[in-house]
């Protein structure tokens, strides 16, 4: 952790909505006149498209669980040096993987690919990821350390997956088969490098649908935010004015002494009113101490 240049995480696995949370960091950022060097987790995978595509391959031959979940699929020390250097200097270095033609036209690479790395601006106040493993703890790294504020956003299982099945058959043209296939091989790295995450964050932020989601490889939708509520649990509740937020944010309730549950579609202003002041906090300590 670092007072004076403080890094933000949010970490989420692959459909959890970890981007709709990155908007709402960007609306605060701006309105509050906060400048973030912005690093994204695909940045730090291990393989391009072709490679993994082989390495998946491999793995399967030898019998043994990869994906872009667990540690052979990323490069987490270098993402530990990344935030440890920011934490010491303000600056650190990133790169961006190209999904499509259009990220990639215009660098002139291939989609798939990585760009190379670059410098963040040297006039940053924070840094904020957003990505898949912005608070692994291993034998060999601990990211959580380096963080001074850690979110994670975690929809419950069936709604992760059917969400995943929609957007790869939909977007990616995949089949439900292929699907199936993705989440048994990203199991074993799920259960030991996502799920733990979200023991060492600060807050959670789960969506959890009030339809029936007890098949998620037969179901025709996803289930919209007015078919949701959203648990947000904090790990140390001690200072959160809980009272505040059951006043702004109407059908609100409290389900345990750190835990406050709002109706889906009012997840963003509940993120609102609970992030910026941390963030402002954030900024008034890293003040005080460059002054």
């Amino acid at each position: 952790m670092s007072k004076k240049h403080p890094i933000i995480v949010v970490t989420g696995s692959s459909g959890a909505g970890t981007t709709t949370v990155k908007r709402t960091f960007d609306n605060i950022f701006r309105r509050e006149g906060v400048k973030a060097a912005v690093i994204e987790g695909d940045a730090f995978h291990r393989y391009g498209r072709v490679e993994m595509k082989a390495e998946i391959a491999k793995a399967e031959e030898e019998h043994r669980p990869f994906s872009h979940f667990g540690p052979d699929g990323n490069v987490w020390d270098e993402l530990e040096r990344q935030f440890a250097a920011f934490g010491r200097t303000g600056r650190c270095q990133t790169r961006y993987y190209l999904h499509n033609e259009r990220e990639a036209e215009p660098y002139g690479q291939q989609p798939g690919t990585f760009t190379g790395w670059s410098d963040t601006s040297p006039d940053a106040d924070l840094l904020f990821y957003e990505g898949l493993h912005g608070c692994v703890k291993t034998d060999t790294v601990d990211l959580a350390r380096h963080v001074d504020l850690k979110i994670g956003v975690v929809p419950i299982i069936n709604l992760e997956w059917i969400q995943k099945l929609h957007r790869d058959k939909n977007e990616r043209g995949y089949s439900t088969e292929a699907v199936t296939d993705t989440i048994l091989r990203r199991m074993h790295d799920y259960v030991h490098y996502v799920c733990p995450q979200f023991g060492e964050t600060d807050i959670n932020f789960q969506r959890v649908p009030v339809v029936d989601t007890s098949n998620p490889f037969i179901a025709r939708d996803i289930p919209t935010a007015g078919e949701s509520m959203t648990v947000i649990r904090f790990k140390n509740p001690r200072g959160i004015d809980f009272p505040y937020l059951l006043s702004m944010i109407h059908d609100s309730f409290m389900s345990r002494a750190n835990t406050i549950v709002v109706p889906g579609g009012k997840m963003e202003i509940a993120m609102q009113l609970i992030l910026t002041p941390m963030i402002l906090r954030l900024m008034e300590i890293r003040r005080a101490q460059l002054s």
